[in-house]
């Protein structure tokens, strides 16, 4: 009940501070301009992931006077990476800072995420029960993690409303995984993160009235990165991290296709295009709600995947990640098969 309890605060606290953050953008002109490669017609109030953050951090320090509050530890590493994230963001929402340097900031997120105790030292085999200890690797795979799920959830933040309700659903995703567990953290921190979120979605839902920004984007994927590292030696949704990659597919799929699509074009993997799986959805003829609620759905089944799969005996998992595997590939043929017919 707490989690609950937690989450409905977070969001309170959240929905509180929204539009004081709007107004106070407008104010400073910390707005996002049109362009080639935006979607928005008119200069919208951005950074809405300081609130998101204040939220967040409110309630999560406010949570640790009560009984079964995640340790200090886990609760000071995390608003260490989460400056420093939202201190990225923001100086990329204002400059455009080059990759090399974004880079080096989430590698250092990550690790700092396993100093703190966040991380994988093994890696469980869900199919046969042993694990692979990592010894002295486990840094690299923890720092390899987090670059990779900031930048998923960076790409993603797309379309109005799109990266905040796929980081909710996937936080609901790993929750209810690790729910079973009742002292895991992750369900704890789970909760606060969000109902943060959700807060800020009812004013970044299409039409929007604020966007994330890099700040946001930023802070979310690292937040997402730490969640999946937390208590890795338990029973949680973080034992393999199988479980958050199904949870996460959407976000991860979009951004492995688009590093292997830059690779093919002679190796820019870092130049924005506009062949991501929103910009595709949109070229369908779907308008920007249609689009964001259909990788909702996705994102959600992918979730409820997870979950199964959670449940499953491990003679089982297999077969569900072959079958699921199998769907989503035929999904995207179909996507770039329309996509193609559609640009002749």
């Amino acid at each position: 009940m707490t989690p609950l309890v937690l989450a409905a605060l977070a969001l309170g606290v959240s929905l509180a501070l929204t539009p004081l953050w709007i107004d106070l953008a407008r104010r400073l002109g910390f707005v996002d301009h049109p362009g080639e490669r935006k979607v928005h017609a008119t200069p919208m109030p951005t950074g809405g992931g300081f609130a998101v953050a204040a939220a967040f951090f409110a309630v999560l320090w406010g949570s640790t006077l009560l009984p079964g509050a995640p340790s200090a530890q886990v609760v000071l590493g995390l608003t260490i990476v989460g400056a420093l994230a939202l201190a990225l963001g923001w100086a990329d929402d204002r400059w455009r800072l080059p990759a090399w340097a974004k880079l080096i900031v989430q590698a250092g997120c990550g690790w700092t995420l396993h100093e703190f105790g966040f991380g994988v030292d093994k890696l469980s085999n869900p199919l046969t029960g042993g694990s692979l200890e990592l010894q002295g690797w486990g840094v690299m795979v923890d720092i390899v993690w987090t670059v990779a799920i900031a930048n998923a959830i960076n790409l993603i933040d797309g379309l109005d409303g799109l990266a905040a309700g796929i980081v909710t659903i996937s936080v609901a995703t790993l929750c209810a995984v690790a729910y079973g567990d009742p002292g895991s953290s992750v369900v704890w921190v789970g909760a606060i993160l969000g109902g943060a979120t959700l807060g800020f979605l009812r004013s970044n839902f299409p039409p929007a009235k604020a966007f994330l920004g890099d700040t946001g984007s930023q802070f979310l994927g690292v937040m997402m990165a730490a969640l999946a590292l937390l208590e890795n030696d338990k029973g949680t949704a973080a034992i393999t991290l199988l479980l958050p990659i199904v949870a996460m597919g959407v976000p991860l799929l979009d951004s492995t296709m688009a590093f292997l699509r830059r690779l093919g074009r002679g190796g820019r993997i870092f130049k924005a295009d506009q062949e991501h799986l929103h910009h595709r959805l949109l070229r369908l003829g779907l308008s920007h709600k249609q689009a964001v609620v259909l990788l909702y759905y996705v994102c959600a089944y992918l979730g409820v995947a997870a979950y199964v799969i959670s449940l499953l005996p491990r003679q089982a998992v297999l077969l569900v990640l072959i079958l699921l595997a199998m769907g989503l590939v035929l999904a995207l043929e179909t996507l770039e098969f329309i996509d193609r017919r559609l640009r002749r």
